[in-house]
């Protein structure tokens, strides 16, 4: 996999949210123009994107925020079990203190943490714009 894409509606907030939780930013971009549209299929796009890494460098998440064509849907209060692409999860070393780092970002959870036998603690939360975000914290390592 190269990365997993989430549209938002401000990149900032999204990329200082992201970086909270260990990523680095790898580069930022403005891709427009009618070659782009033709890979989306949206026609002449612009498009503002951030590619963050990964902490082991094997994953990438693309950050973009639309300016032309407009969104036209959202799916952010859409509950856990909605069919399509929906969340992504991090894996974290302490998820209280994760928690706490990114609730200054406006992090709420979205249900309740909950350990799953002796093996994680995991949780929900709304990010930036009310992205759903999934913690795990791995115990006993």
């Amino acid at each position: 996999m190269d990365n997993v894409g989430i549209v938002v509606e401000s990149l900032d907030e999204a990329v200082s949210f992201f970086t909270e939780l260990g990523l680095k930013l790898e580069g930022r971009a403005m891709v427009e123009g009618e070659w782009a549209g033709r890979v989306t299929g949206l026609g002449n796009q612009c498009v503002e994107i951030a590619m963050m890494v990964t902490p082991d460098g094997h994953s990438r998440l693309e950050i973009s925020r639309f300016l032309n064509p407009p969104v036209v849907a959202d799916h952010r209060n859409a509950p856990v079990n909605s069919l399509g692409y929906l969340r992504v999860m991090f894996a974290v070393d302490d998820l209280d203190e994760m928690l706490t780092r990114l609730r200054k970002h406006g992090a709420q959870l979205a249900g309740e943490v909950v350990q799953y036998e002796d093996m994680y603690r995991l949780c929900y939360i709304r990010g930036p714009g009310g992205l759903l975000i999934g913690l795990a914290e791995q115990l006993g390592n």
